[in-house]
């Protein structure tokens, strides 16, 4: 399989060397075109000069200034304005998929919600989801970090590699973070659960299996099983909430939001669309097809809503997809201010 071959370093050096390729082609197919012209030779179809005007701006537009060839014909100079401009959107994915979208960002958020605990307000919520194969080393940066950010609670999102022993040094990684009130998580599309909460367990973290508990008065957190592998049932994870709580659902697909009553909830954290994981200028648009999510960009990242109308958040994660690059879809680790008003 692919993955077995490259990285996504990789994918987007080769990526990269094709773009290359084809601007030295465009600036060589025009630069024997016009030798063939002036020595009165069999020319290059206009129609393979164009495709290379537009797949090779740059090097088209380089010898139609400097070679004074095609620069008479409109065709060909509309052609190479648009090559010119895909080059520049590509060249600015490539870097931004090598730099950016390379290092895990650290997302502060302020909620203010109506039914927050006063004797709560400032308590801090970190989330993070969608671990895959993330380097050992770049989780033990993460939990490096939380640790200087004071967090009172965490909570994960799911979907770890479970292929081997990975995903036994991502939860070991996870276990250092010091919290006040714990470690709690869901399982993902690509979890075995058992033992991914056998591994949770035997670190000291409370996996959350269409269950819930009271963290503290009035605060109720719940979480669901995944909804691709097994059956979510919010109704069953908050039975133990009290009536004026505010209750805080972890699901890995933000799709059991659409399909159960959640007026209840107060927010909904889950993860699984990756922010769409190669977004095209900032638009997840690899969401449109239905084998991610059955809504479209709706959840794509950020800040969306249930089918009632409450708040979902939904992370575009930690880690990649095996080797796929994650291109304006930078990973992240979202952290939450609760406030009361």
């Amino acid at each position: 399989m692919l993955h077995g071959f490259f990285s996504a370093i990789d994918i987007i050096a080769v990526a990269s060397l094709v773009l290359l390729a084809a601007n030295v082609l465009a600036f060589a197919l025009f630069a024997a075109d016009k030798s063939r012209a002036r020595r009165g030779k069999w020319r290059i179809k206009e129609s393979v000069l164009m495709f290379f005007a537009l797949v090779g701006g740059i090097g088209a537009a380089l010898a139609m200034g400097l070679l004074r060839h095609k620069i008479r014909k409109t065709k060909f100079k509309i052609a190479a304005a648009l090559g010119f401009a895909l080059f520049l959107a590509a060249a600015f994915h490539v870097v931004h998929a090598v730099t950016i979208d390379r290092t895990v960002r650290f997302v502060e958020l302020d909620f203010y919600v109506e039914n927050w605990p006063a004797a709560l307000d400032g308590y801090r919520i970190a989330f993070m989801s969608d671990f895959h194969i993330m380097p050992h080393e770049n989780m033990t940066d993460i939990a490096e970090e939380l640790n200087r950010r004071d967090i009172d609670l965490l909570l994960l999102g799911g979907d770890f590699a479970m292929h081997g022993q990975r995903y036994l040094y991502t939860l070991t990684e996870i276990a250092k973070v010091e919290t006040r009130d714990g470690i709690f998580g869901v399982d993902g599309n690509h979890d075995s659960y058992r033992r991914l909460f056998d591994a949770m367990a035997e670190r000291g973290m409370t996996p959350l299996n269409n269950s819930g508990l009271h963290i503290h008065d009035n605060f109720f957190l719940a979480g669901v099983q995944d909804f691709w592998k097994r059956s979510p049932n919010i109704a069953e994870a908050t039975a133990g909430a009290n009536p004026g709580d505010f209750i805080l659902l972890v699901s890995h697909n933000p799709d059991v939001a659409m399909g159960q009553p959640t007026a209840h909830i107060g927010l909904t954290l889950a993860g699984h669309t990756h922010g769409g994981q190669i977004a095209p200028f900032g638009l997840p648009v690899y969401l449109l097809l239905p084998h991610i999510t059955s809504y479209g960009m709706r959840f794509g990242g950020g800040f969306a809503a249930s089918a009632d109308g409450t708040p979902v958040f939904v992370t575009n994660g930690v880690g990649d997809y095996y080797y796929v690059p994650r291109i304006l879809a930078p990973p992240e680790v979202v952290i939450f201010t609760m406030r009361s008003p």
